[in-house]
């Protein structure tokens, strides 16, 4: 099962990425932390990266491509995966499909009100790194970390001004990607808001029939 994930940050994209891998056996595959691992180890794709990304840029389509083709063609793809942050736009969905077929796109659609409500509810704590969220998962404490009683902080970009500036941008850059994949009858949508399980069987009921 060849797949790709299509969802804004907050759509629980990676919670049914982890039930998918399990249930299909094939990796989860986010370029975003192929992105990290490289730049963790200082490879020189990681080096050029790095440098790209300090200084305000977005990584150019054929260094994002030529990361994914290198994944891909790795032993535990052999069956399939579950492709996450990858392609961001037609032109990556086209370079995508020269090199793989791609079976479904599973669209987790999340309305913007949820999507900033999720987002903005997000705590960290310094301290231990422990994340919460206001939403769905509160501290017990208000504005305290269960785990070493430090003080908990919102980050920058999970104010809700900025969120609202990343859910309109997602909207902007992947509504095309999205209407490819309907026009190439591979689109899977489903609505992101609910219990988890009820949305994992949502998308098991499409793509399984």
């Amino acid at each position: 099962m060849k797949l790709i994930l299509i969802g804004a940050s907050g759509a629980g994209k990676g919670t049914q990425a982890s039930i998918l891998k399990e249930r299909y056996n094939i990796p989860h595959i986010s370029t975003g932390d192929i992105f990290r691992s490289h730049i963790r180890e200082k490879t020189k794709i990681g080096v050029m990266v790095k440098e790209i990304l300090d200084n305000g840029k977005l990584v150019p389509d054929n260094v994002t491509l030529d990361i994914v083709k290198l994944r891909l063609a790795e032993e535990d793809c052999e069956n399939g995966f579950i492709l996450d942050g990858f392609p961001r736009n037609i032109s990556q969905a086209e370079s995508l499909e020269a090199i793989v077929g791609i079976d479904k796109a599973i669209y987790i659609s999340v309305g913007d009100d949820v999507l900033v409500s999720r987002l903005s509810g997000r705590l960290n704590c310094k301290s231990c790194g422990a994340m919460y969220n206001t939403v769905s998962a509160a501290p017990k404490v208000a504005n305290i970390c269960d785990n070493c009683n430090h003080e908990l902080f919102q980050r920058d970009d999970d104010k809700e001004e900025v969120v609202r500036s990343r859910v309109a941008l997602f909207k902007e850059l992947t509504m095309p990607l999205i209407h490819y994949y309907e026009e190439h009858d591979a689109l899977i949508e489903v609505d992101g808001v609910g219990n988890v399980n009820d949305i994992t069987s949502s998308i098991l009921k499409k793509l399984e029939g």
